[in-house]
């Protein structure tokens, strides 16, 4: 099944942003989970800090048959470009990732056309606006409610592939890939990490060679996934599970930055193997969101407790971390938000998806055609006496 390639310029930046990233989830003593992930990319991603509140109306920004919904808990994002949620909590301590996934293939909502469509600028957000669990969020996945559309990235014939994690305060953790056009879940509490390519299974089974070899002995150490995915998997089980909240948070920022690439490293064949541009560390226990630039020299974070949910324009916030997120902060910064009117998550307009659609109608008769043609020579020639 073809993807539907729909170009929509600056909209799809955001998914470059993701191209190259790790998340970790850390089990540690007495219901202490802790989630990190490392955003890595070429170029600034724009990201800034923002308070979304419940009460929130959006729809998939895909066309007529969009989804719609409002949001029943709110949450605390970053994002990319201002136009897509990338990373995020919920205040029920939900975390969501988007992470790039070469492989990814959606379906084509010019077959499944009964199903309302979703911007993949607003997956993230959609898991976070509705969801306090990931078994929650696994139970309706599993239906396959929406249809997740696409766009290729601005100047390049590729499309935008990306891949969902979520995490939530049990320590439960969810993978949700798209694979030959459909919709692959790996839901267990024990899938600690996801990077990039291969597909989620694929990454587990070349894993298993490295753990048994054991982390001690030796450990993959290039920035490419496959290592990534190894040498973060033995240090997030390999650190100490107990201590205070404050050796725990530690522990696990020395993890992902294990996992990142130093800033100024830049590789124009491959820009998703670049620099680490920010950190996040989701304590779900205690509610707090850190966040680490690589360019900054202070962790800052919020406390969610801190933070008004309730629905109204006024409780939509937002904290500038400006060009390349070179703003300072310190310490506990929800007081330093500021009220903002909403950003919005950029999709495309029904008359692009109904273009492209027809693009995707076209090739496939096209195709059909062709094969039909080389069927029916195939078939004289065999039918020539010798």
């Amino acid at each position: 099944m073809k993807k539907v390639a729909v170009a929509v310029g600056a909209a799809l930046l955001l998914t470059t942003a993701a191209e190259a990233c790790t998340r970790v989830v850390f089990h540690g003593d007495n219901d202490r989970n802790i989630t990190a992930r490392s955003m890595d990319w070429k170029s600034d991603v724009g990201t800034n800090l923002w308070i979304l509140p419940k009460g929130m109306a959006r729809t998939g920004e895909a066309g007529n048959r969009s989804i719609e919904w409002v949001s029943q808990y709110g949450s605390l994002v970053a994002t990319g470009y201002d136009i897509s949620t990338t990373d995020g909590v919920n205040e029920a301590g939900l975390n969501a990732n988007l992470l790039w996934l070469a492989e990814s293939e959606y379906p084509n909502p010019s077959v499944l056309n009964e199903k309302p469509t979703m911007a993949i600028s607003l997956w993230a957000q959609y898991m976070l606006d509705n969801f306090a669990t990931v078994a929650e969020a696994v139970e309706f996945l599993e239906s396959e409610p929406f249809i997740i559309v696409t766009a290729e990235v601005p100047g390049e014939t590729r499309l935008a592939t990306l891949h969902l994690s979520m995490s939530d305060a049990t320590g439960d953790s969810a993978i949700v890939e798209y694979v030959d056009g459909k919709q692959v879940i790996h839901h267990d509490r024990s899938y600690q990490v996801m990077t990039n390519s291969p597909t989620f299974d694929k990454q587990l089974a070349m894993n298993e060679y490295w753990e048994g070899i054991g982390g001690t002995v030796v450990l993959p150490g290039t920035n490419r996934a496959a290592d990534r995915f190894a040498r973060a998997s033995f240090y997030i089980n390999a650190i100490p599970t107990g201590g205070t909240m404050k050796d725990s948070i530690s522990s696990v920022f020395s993890v992902i930055r294990n996992v990142s690439v130093p800033y100024g490293l830049n590789t124009e064949e491959e820009p998703n193997i670049s620099s680490t541009r920010w950190r996040t560390v989701v304590d779900h226990k205690e509610g707090l969101y850190f966040f680490e630039s690589a360019i900054s020299p202070n962790i800052f974070w919020v406390d969610l407790k801190k933070i008004d949910f309730s629905p109204g324009e006024e409780n939509v916030k937002k904290l500038d971390l400006g060009q390349n997120q070179s703003h300072i902060y310190s310490g506990e910064v929800s007081s330093e938000f500021v009220v903002t009117p909403a950003f919005k998550f950029l999709g495309i307009t029904e008359a692009q998806l109904q273009t492209e659609m027809e693009k995707e109608r076209a090739e496939a008769r096209a195709f059909e055609e062709k094969e039909a043609a080389e069927l029916r020579e195939n078939e004289s020639v065999d039918t020539v006496p010798l």
